[in-house]
């Protein structure tokens, strides 16, 4: 290969693995703000349900709540892969 094409080649590399991680922040810092709205969400619907209070009990009911619905979701997200199948979005490459 010609120094030029080897050049070509390792700024294509560069601009994919430069896209790659912008899409991959875009899309966590999205999931960030979705939970954080979702978290309000459910701290609103567990305060009309449970009053007002803040007290330790109360708490500790919304934090269980929170991780079963957070497992139940992963759990139902995992199966539907496993049953789609298929290759991820993007496949990043180890450099070495």
């Amino acid at each position: 290969m010609s120094r030029r094409t080897d050049l070509r080649v390792k700024s294509l590399q560069t601009f994919r693995a430069f896209l790659q991680t912008m899409i991959t922040l875009a899309t966590a810092s999205l999931g960030f703000v979705s939970a954080l709205a979702w978290n309000d969400a459910i701290k609103a619907t567990f305060k009309e349900f449970l009053g007002e209070g803040t007290s330790l009990a109360a708490l500790y009911i919304y934090a269980s709540l929170a991780t079963v619905i957070a497992i139940s979701v992963v759990a139902v997200l995992s199966w539907l892969a496993s049953k789609i199948g298929g290759e991820a979005a993007i496949n990043r490459e180890v450099d070495g």
